[in-house]
């Protein structure tokens, strides 16, 4: 892959945004760092087949329990719709909590396999974004 000098990335940043969004991802080095630049929709096709599994249990009181197969999390609703979209809010929680403490997170071994999940969601434009995902 080809790798762009950081120094000549700063001289020609509205070129390298523009490449980056309508081209393609670029690798960028600074020293010994390289990073990956990425547009959303490259990313979107990226964790295109991270998919969400959710199982549904009917409660004894009607109520409905539904839980994420992925990523260790459960919420509970009136209906099937109603335990999905707090389940959804759940995950954004989940996620936005991940990236705020990237570090701690992406290091612990039961969890760094949720990072693609984690940016699956954050991307989304809204909570009904989420919820769509947990019905695919």
């Amino acid at each position: 892959m080809l790798t762009l000098n950081a120094t000549d990335v700063r001289k020609n940043w509205g070129q390298f945004i523009d490449d980056v969004v309508r081209h393609q991802p670029k690798v960028v080095k600074r020293s010994r760092d390289h990073f990956l630049a990425i547009s959303i929709d490259h990313l979107k096709a990226l964790t295109e087949n991270y998919h969400f599994h959710v199982d549904l249990h009917r409660e004894d009181d009607g109520s409905v329990t539904a839980s994420l197969r992925e990523i260790d999390l459960v919420a509970n609703g009136d209906t099937d719709r109603e335990a999905k979209v707090m389940l959804a809010q759940e995950l954004l929680e989940y996620a936005q909590e991940y990236y705020e403490d990237f570090a701690t997170y992406y290091s612990a071994p039961n969890r760094r396999a949720h990072f693609p999940y984690v940016l699956k969601v954050l991307i989304q434009d809204d909570l009904q974004g989420i919820v769509h995902l947990l019905d695919a």
